[in-house]
């Protein structure tokens, strides 16, 4: 399988050539077979690793292990599902002068993102996996800015001062790791994963706290951990919905694995404890500044971006706590937040289409003009708010059991509470936006999807952004255009799928894999 190392790297490649040299129509067939064969081939490399093997290629350049396939996995995800959501989403702009431009360009962009992101957990070294996050950070600040307006230039300057100077920080850890290794492994040595694992023990301690808290608040910056969480949420509005869901559900955990890595090194350095507690600490933080925020949003992509925050914390916790239950369990929460943010984002996606408004009191009745994104999208706030029989409910469940076996009561009580203020908050917000009527009279009536996947009835809008007709009218009633696109709904629906099915079932391949991942950051390989 090391062959699939190669080729789950040079698909996106290939798309994203073909993006820029062919048309757009190209363009987009490229980007929705490059998006599912990588997919395919991610859980194919994600079998192929569950039982504790690992695959190197590349004179040993890339590598891929039971922790870096959970990753690798949930970006197939997000990658396959955001294309075929972007085929609808640009749908209503293809009447707009400039729009063969602007596909190409989205389209590249989105295969360069996909790539970097799937490079992240194949990288065998530090330095590697600082590059391909930086990569990450490019391409993606340029498609939060790919619509051009004044709030999107802002918002992806803002990420790339404040993730450039984050990966400062983390670049810094890496060097200090780097140095306290040079009195077990030379002078002069590529920085693998395996080599520190392996001569964990002699390195300095002190140089291995260091570097850690170095890596969590550098890194830390591209996962959203508070305090340096203040470009995501401005990124994750202004973005269009794909990105916007691949940018929280992949991205965010992209730089979560990188934290991880540093994670091994202290374990295998006697520094576990340590490392532990400052992921809760960071964890906590986030809980406690995504809740509150969340009570008070009027932008509805920006309620998701901080449920983004608060979910990244409570992976930290997981980790944190220490527990197998509880390591198990954020490492599933990986999978079961970025499909059901998947879903969150491409409803909001869908509802920016129908009702041209980001504002929470601007969407009414969606319930009723929207009938397959107004109901998947209260199923997603539902799903994050850890309703039971979804994916959410089991991880966060189990980040709570291993937190009481651990013993860590403090941790888990805070967990709890501010998860449980963040409840109210996304469905109370939600709750109106799809069961609330219209306000001063009906809504008009949902359109229907045609069987070429576009809608029936609506406007267009400018390119990447919004449509031109909507919004609320001057009598105060919401007009809604209906469903935009089957193409949009068939990629909610395939992440309600995965949310629902890890909710009532966790494949044994799956349980296995998350087993040996656990392992692996509780006993690094020596």
């Amino acid at each position: 399988m090391t062959w699939a190392l190669f080729v789950i790297l040079a698909v996106p490649l290939v798309a994203a050539l073909v993006s820029v040299a062919a048309g757009w129509r190209a363009a987009r067939v490229a980007t929705l077979v490059a998006g599912l064969i990588s997919f395919g081939l991610a859980i194919a490399l994600a079998l192929a690793v569950q039982h504790g093997r690992s695959l190197h290629t590349a004179g040993g350049w890339l590598r891929l292990d039971a922790l870096g396939a959970v990753f690798l996995a949930t970006t197939g995800l997000l990658y396959a599902t955001g294309a075929v959501f972007s085929v609808g989403y640009l749908q209503a702009d293809e009447r707009q002068a400039d729009f063969p431009r602007f596909a190409r360009r989205y389209f590249g962009l989105l295969n360069l993102f996909g790539w970097s992101m799937l490079l992240v957990p194949l990288a065998s070294d530090f330095g590697t996996l600082w590059v391909a996050v930086e990569l990450t950070t490019i391409v993606s600040a340029l498609l939060v800015a790919i619509d051009r307006t004044d709030a999107a230039l802002e918002a992806s300057w803002k990420y790339i001062l404040i993730a450039s100077s984050g990966l400062g920080i983390a670049l810094l850890a890496i060097i200090i790791l780097y140095a306290t290794g040079t009195h077990a492994l030379g002078s002069s040595y590529v920085p693998r994963f395996a080599r520190f694992f392996a001569h964990g023990s002699g390195l300095s301690r002190d140089a291995v706290r260091l570097s850690f808290v170095l890596a969590v608040v550098g890194f830390g910056t591209k996962v959203g951990l508070a305090p340096t969480h203040t470009w995501l949420p401005d990124a994750h509005s202004e973005a269009p919905a794909p990105v916007s869901a691949m940018l929280s559900g992949a991205l965010l955990a992209s730089a979560f694995y990188a934290i991880l890595r540093f994670f091994q090194v202290a374990v295998t350095a006697g520094q576990r404890s340590f490392a532990e507690h400052v992921l809760i600490v960071f964890g906590v933080l986030s809980l406690v500044v995504a809740s509150l925020f969340v009570l008070r949003q009027r932008n509805y992509k920006r309620l998701l971006a901080y449920s983004s925050i608060e979910h990244m914390g409570v992976i930290a916790l997981g980790v944190g706590f220490g527990a197998p239950l509880a390591v198990a369990g954020a490492l599933l929460h990986v999978i079961t937040h970025a499909s059901a943010k998947g879903l969150a984002f491409f409803g909001a996606g869908s509802l920016l289409r129908g009702y041209d408004s980001k504002e929470v009191e601007d969407v009414t009745d969606a319930a009723r003009v929207m009938p397959w994104t107004g109901p998947m999208f209260l199923a997603a706030a539902l799903a994050l708010c850890g309703l039971p029989l979804s994916g959410v409910f089991r991880s966060e469940f189990q980040i709570v059991a291993g937190g009481f076996a651990a013993p860590q009561y403090v941790g888990v009580t805070l967990l709890l509470v501010f998860v449980n203020l963040a409840f109210f908050g996304v469905l109370w917000h939600a709750g109106r936006m799809v069961l609330w009527p219209a306000r001063g009279g009906t809504a008009a009536a949902g359109g229907t999807v045609a069987s070429d996947g576009t809608a029936a009835a609506g406007g267009t809008g400018a390119a990447g952004g919004t449509g031109a007709a909507g919004g609320t009218g001057a009598a105060g009633e919401t007009r809604g255009r209906g469903e935009q696109s089957a193409w949009m709904i068939g990629a909610m629906l395939a992440c309600l799928f995965v949310v629902v099915a890890l909710g009532l079932h966790l494949p044994g391949p799956l349980s296995t894999l998350l087993a040996h991942a656990t392992h692996l950051l509780s006993s690094p390989p020596r």
